[in-house]
């Protein structure tokens, strides 16, 4: 079972005079991760390091701090609770006291360990994305059948055909499903994975 944030979380603390302030969140992709960064880093901040870790991608940055003192320790409090899919970013406002590298390395890292201990947590749901495609004339037993699974549409477009559904299911949910499409649809709709 892979944990991940439930939503953005932010944690403030002052050390040494130096203002820290973390902010983590869910993300599904490294653009997405960077895209948290671009919308949450402080120009003004002295520093604004952070870390990702996304299945096997991760990716660290010291952000003008002494190599290894900010973004491994921010990773290495992602890693050390298991989640997954998380993006942290620490900002640090500069309070005119040099910590050293050990005492960045415990700020850094304390923070960021402290503001994802406190940030809600939820289960990540692996899933499959689906098309389904059906002729016209069974278009009512199909949006009946999403509306039952309560599935949403992700797309909807038109063919030859038919219509031409894709949608998000759980994993755990895809045989029953693939089952109720078929009796739901006498056989006459075609469901295959994408992507």
């Amino acid at each position: 079972m892979k944990i991940t944030l439930a939503e953005p979380y932010t944690l403030e603390q002052h050390i040494q005079k130096s203002r820290f302030i973390a902010k983590a969140a869910p993300v599904e992709s490294p653009e997405s991760a960077l895209e948290f960064l671009r919308s949450v880093s402080e120009p003004a901040a002295t520093h604004n390091c952070w870390a990702y870790q996304i299945g096997l991608h991760y990716r660290f940055s010291d952000d003008g701090e002494p190599g290894g003192t900010a973004g491994q320790p921010i990773l290495r409090a992602i890693q050390a609770q298991g989640l997954d899919q998380v993006m942290v970013v620490v900002t640090r406002y500069f309070g005119g006291i040099k910590l050293g590298a050990g005492g960045l390395v415990r700020a850094y890292g304390g923070i960021a360990a402290q503001c994802l201990r406190a940030a809600p947590k939820r289960e990540i749901v692996p899933l499959v994305r689906l098309q389904l495609e059906a002729p016209f004339e069974l278009a009512g037993q199909v949006y009946g059948l999403l509306e039952r699974w309560k599935l949403a549409r992700a797309s909807e477009t038109y063919s030859q055909a038919g219509l031409v559904v894709e949608i998000l299911i759980e994993e755990a949910r895809l045989e029953e499903f693939r089952q109720a499409v078929a009796d739901g649809t006498r056989g006459r709709s075609i469901l295959r994975r994408v992507g």
